[in-house]
């Protein structure tokens, strides 16, 4: 029977099913590709014929087998498949039949007839396969050339027969392997799904499961050998869940058993097995982890290279390796050749280290799909087939040989190992397994305790580091710090900008003028024919509230207007008692007006914008001028809420804990946002059920359901000097609190009086009833924060249960002793680091900013003057607006520096505020400039600061010095040297003219250059700035100007600075 799991939806009278309409669509490929490419690929043969063998317990990959799942869905072994012009041959058993007759009709509609022909239990098949060719001799009176895989040993008695047969038959044969590799090398999308899913469960498995097994033996420093990891991976991999890959396990498998090396013993060959040695972890030790897993058969890798206490060779081996990594990946993009992928990461190796060249692996890879190295498509240097978009690789390099400076044998010698399963998309290409991390942070250990240890981001870990390296300092410690964190913000620039530019080649920016759509004029009806119209009673102004629409009279007729189109309403009353009411209307085109659909439809029709009426009772006209204010009020506020409302998303429905345990609940508690209205607000209590949490009050209609899988980041922060405990929850998608759309929820509970009254006399600090509501209020502190605590505990508890694993949820709480103050939003608050993200949780609106969403942090107004300074936070998401946080004290910048570094957070400093929407515009606009210019450092200073690319050239021309200047050059520097000068002639020549007499206008603007001069006196590296500055803007103005064009990122940054200087 053929085997694999059903993807279709025809059956053929058993539990197996095929697609028709991939089947329908992947025959059309095939034939195709056969006719387009007859004498190319496919040899020239006029029939094609494929005999799957039957089935093994090893671990191979056959190209009949790959046809058989890329056609029909299922390897259907001991079958042999002979494709003619217009005919399809099938002979095979009884029951495979049954599965196949189902293709025959779909196969018709492509002109195509299928012929299956089967093999009964005791018969060797001989008579159905002369009767095959003699189907195949009566297609040409010429010898007709038969293709097949010559590669292919025939296995079991049917395909020896066969074998036997087609050589015996006097037809030509020819191998037709690089014709099937060239049709199974562009993907379709049902293909590329499968493959996302496999490196989505390999990557899983090296992150969630081989990662923590080796971190756990390495801490416990337990012997466990290569042979028992591969098989415990083996399993997990097997068993997706438990490794947090919500997939079948009928569905998944290995592509090969995982590969585990270590202790100087290396291999990296894919046939390379695990041995029964104990993995090897002291000091100076490399241990290389592949695993390859597939889904539907079809095939992803990833490999990862961990060092333990690594020396510096090896450590700049690493970085090599992992910057031609990089390189290799970026070089995979539609039209380019394959034999460029490997140049690149070539290139990439001599450029920093080349005498590594040589310990290279010959190629970077391989195609990937149902087979896991496809023949064709090998990354090496010879390769000159054209990348196209559809085709994934195994990208795979490594260093083969190393030696180290440690005297260990089984450290000495080294091997280093990437690969990861990369996609070719139609913009560039996509990192299938970049789940699993290889930076430099994440795969380098150290164990070491006379050293400082770089762990990951944990909580305890940030505040203990932070703080001492804050508080405990020396003069030589100091130095020696700065210098670790310059080198290590060097690696992250580094990092930041190949990262960016991955991103910003896989993702299109669309243009939008930031204003909201509203519901369409078409779509506000207030009467749908002219008989619902109410009886006019008299010409006067009537508001029909049912309906929602006003009538109004017009030239003798009541006109009928729905009343979300009126923007304002008003009325007046003159001196001789005539009052009037003036109504306007939305018209499209005017400021502040939300575009609207049928304006675009209706561009010729004629709109009312505005109408007035006289009254002689000033009674009615206030009456309607209210009724219409009310009317329209109520009906922005609902349609307002419908369309917050229309945007969410929807959520899975809450299953509450029932008899499988009982809920976990926190009572008495408040929550933000309220519920609105004008009722007396309630306290509610907080339940976590199987799902989600719901928060209820007395009240049925004051409800909120948050769910597990809706949560982003769950915050608790007991009361320390604040008077309220809370939890928090940081939402993917907005949920509706009463009316109000939100993606913040908080629960919290006051912990002591919010006001307190001070006009009741001055209290001795020793009256014992002062001391005792002090006392209580400490008690009732300290009580709830443990009933939080404990509810806290026991959510967390909950959440690390197995069909939990995949949320990765746990609260999190924030790092006191990091915080400092700012203004995020009108008022200033003190923010405070987590984990995870940072966060202001007691004032209103909540500031949630997520870490894993910063793409940079630039620090501006940093100044030795400067009192405060300010935080620019800018976003992946180059859309959303950059985040601020204003007037931060400069005492806290050492504090907030450490704290960026200990994350990984790149950033950079600047003396004055940048204007970032031009910025983040032009890149946006031009993504691939941004690229080519060096990424995020034009924010550098030393970079914008100076007057060319070569900075520091630029900077030595401004230096004072005693040496005659020298001659004209073409260079920029010379340029602007020589524009600085021509300022100091001109200055001199309005010296000599100044004898001659002076205007007014004169003698004012000397006395303001001598109060600038005096002022500027103690800044002269400013001052020389400034005219630097100058200078480039006269070099650009001046047509015969040879200075380099600049970039435009430094151009946008210069503008703004010499705007705030000058």
């Amino acid at each position: 029977m053929p085997e694999q799991r059903p993807n279709g939806n025809a059956s053929g009278g058993s539990a197996y099913t095929i697609n028709l309409n991939t089947f329908s669509g992947r025959l059309q490929a095939l034939y195709e590709h056969w006719r387009e490419n007859k004498e190319t690929y496919w040899g020239s043969s006029d029939v094609l014929a494929v005999a799957t063998p039957p089935l093994s317990d090893d671990l191979r990959y056959l190209k009949s087998s790959a046809l058989n799942i890329w056609l029909l869905g299922y390897e259907f072994p001991e079958t042999i498949m002979v494709f003619r012009e217009k005919h399809i041959h099938f002979i095979c058993s009884q029951k495979k039949a049954e599965v196949l007759r189902v293709i025959k009709k779909a196969a018709a509609l492509e002109d195509i007839e299928v012929d299956i022909r089967v093999k009964l239990k005791n018969d060797d098949g001989s008579s159905q396969m002369e009767l095959v060719f003699q189907e195949i001799r009566s297609d040409s009176t010429d010898t007709p050339t038969v293709g097949h895989i010559a590669r292919e040993a025939p296995e079991g008695k049917l395909l020896e027969i066969w074998s036997d047969k087609l050589k015996g038959s006097g037809l030509k044969l020819i191998d037709i392997s690089n014709g099937l590799s060239q049709l199974f090398a562009v993907k379709d999308k049902n293909e590329i799904l499968c493959i996302k899913k496999a490196a989505y469960l390999t990557a899983s498995a090296m992150k969630n499961f081989v990662v923590p097994k080796v971190e756990k033996v390495i801490d416990e420093e337990r012997k466990v050998t290569h042979a028992t990891l591969m098989e415990e991976t083996e399993r997990a991999i097997q068993d997706p869940l438990k490794i947090g890959a919500k997939l079948k396990a009928d569905n998944v498998d290995i592509c090969y058993p995982p590969i585990f090396q270590s202790g100087g013993k290396f291999d990296l060959r894919p046939s390379a097995v695990s041995s029964d040695d104990d993995l090897y972890y002291d000091s100076a030790s490399v241990i290389i982890c592949a695993i390859g897993s597939r889904y539907n058969s079809y095939c992803s890798n990833v490999a990862r290279t961990y060092l333990i206490d690594s020396d510096t060779v090896q450590s700049r081996a690493y970085e090599v390796l992992l910057k031609a990594h990089e390189a290799a990946i970026l070089a995979l993009k539609p039209g380019n050749r394959v034999s460029a992928v490997y140049e690149a990461a070539v290139a990439a190796v001599d450029k920093d280290t080349p005498e590594l060249a040589p310990k290279l692996t010959k190629s970077a890879g391989t195609g990937i799909g149902l087979e896991f190295r496809e023949s064709g498509l090998s990354l090496n240097a010879k390769n000159d087939r054209v990348l196209k978009a559809g085709m994934v690789f195994n990208v795979s390099l490594g260093f083969q040989n190393l030696e180290s400076n440690t005297s260990s044998s089984k450290s000495h010698n080294f091997s280093l190992l990437l690969a990861d399963t990369v996609i070719v998309m139609d913009n560039g290409r996509e990192v299938a397994t970049s789940a699993c991390s290889k930076s430099i942070k994440d795969i380098a250990y150290s164990f070491k305790e006379d050293e400082e240890e770089i762990p990951k981001v944990k909580r305890e870990s940030i505040a203990k580091d932070v703080f001492s390296k804050a508080t405990l300092r020396s003069d030589n410690g100091e130095i020696s710090k700065e210098e670790l964190r310059k080198q290590h913000q060097a690696e992250l620039a580094r990092q930041k900008n190949e990262e960016t530019a991955r991103r910003l080649a896989g993702v299109g920016y669309g243009a939008g003028d930031g204003r909201a759509a509203v519901k369409t004029t078409s779509d506000l009806i207030a009467y749908k024919s002219v008989n619902e119209l109410p009886l006019p009673r008299d010409m006067m102004i009537q508001v029909d509230q049912r309906n929602e629409a006003i009538l109004l009279p017009i030239y003798g007729s009541m006109v009928p207007f729905h009343v979300a189109t009126v923007k304002t309403v008003s009325s007046q009353q003159d001196t001789n008692r005539n009052c009037y009411v003036r109504i306007i209307f939305n018209v499209p085109g005017t400021p502040f007006t939300p575009h609207d659909a049928n304006s675009l439809k209706n561009q010729g029709a004629i709109y009312l914008k505005e109408v007035s009426f006289r009254s002689k009772d000033p009674r009615h006209i206030s009456e309607v001028v209210q009724l219409i204010k009310t009317l329209r009020r109520n009906v922005m506020a609902r349609e307002s809420e419908r369309a917050e409302r229309a945007t969410l998303v929807t959520q899975e429905k809450l299953v509450l804990a029932g008899n499988k345990f009982k809920p976990i609940r926190l009572h008495d508690l408040w929550i933000r946002p309220g519920f609105g209205g004008r009722a007396r607000k309630l306290s509610g209590s907080l339940e976590a059920h199987m799902n989600g949490f719901r928060y209820s009050t007395s009240k049925a209609d004051q409800r909120v359901d948050i769910m597990y899988g809706n949560i982003k980041h769950a915050l608790f922060q007991p009361a320390e000097k604040e008077m309220i405990t809370l939890v928090h929850f940081h939402l993917h998608h907005h949920i509706m609190v009463g009316n109000k759309k939100t993606k913040d929820v908080q629960f919290y509970v006051e912990v002591m009086e919010m006001v307190q009254n001070i006009g009741a006399g001055k209290r001795s600090a020793y009256d014992p009833d002062e001391i005792e509501e002090e006392q209580r209020e400490r008690d009732r502190k300290n009580k709830m924060n443990m009933e939080f605590q404990n509810f806290v505990n026991r959510v967390n508890d909950l959440w690390g249960q197995p069909q939990f694993k995949g949320h990765e949820l746990e609260f999190d709480q924030p790092l006191r002793e990091l915080g400092f103050y700012g203004v995020p939003y009108k008022a200033s608050a003190f923010i405070v680091p987590t984990s995870s993200c940072l966060v202001e949780l007691v004032e209103t609106p909540f500031l949630v900013i997520s870490l894993s969403d910063i793409e940079i942090v630039n620090l501006e107004r940093v100044g030795l003057a400067q009192k405060n300074f300010d935080m620019a936070i800018v976003f992946k998401d180059f859309k959303r607006d950059v985040m601020r946080i204003d007037s931060i004290p400069s005492s806290s910048l050492d504090g907030i520096k450490e704290w960026l570094d200990t994350t990984d957070i790149k950033y950079y400093e600047s003396r004055l505020n940048l204007n970032w929407r031009p910025i983040l515009k032009t890149i946006t606009d031009d993504p691939q400039q941004f690229i080519e210019e060096g990424g995020w450092e034009f924010l550098n200073l030393e970079a914008t600061d100076s007057d060319s690319d070569n900075s520091a050239e630029s900077d030595q021309g401004y230096e004072p010095s005693d040496a005659e200047p020298k001659s004209e050059s073409e260079d920029d520097d010379s340029d602007s040297d020589a524009l600085v000068e021509s300022e100091d002639e001109e200055d001199s020549e309005q010296d000599s003219e100044e004898e001659k007499g002076k205007t007014w206008e004169e003698l004012e603007r000397e006395a303001s250059n001598a109060d600038r001069e005096k002022v500027n006196e103690s800044d002269s590296e400013d001052e020389r700035r400034r005219r630097k500055m100058k200078a480039f803007g006269k070099s650009r103005a001046g047509p015969s100007s040879a200075a380099s064009k600049r970039s435009k990122f430094r151009i946008l940054v210069s503008i703004q600075r010499m705007k705030q200087r000058f």
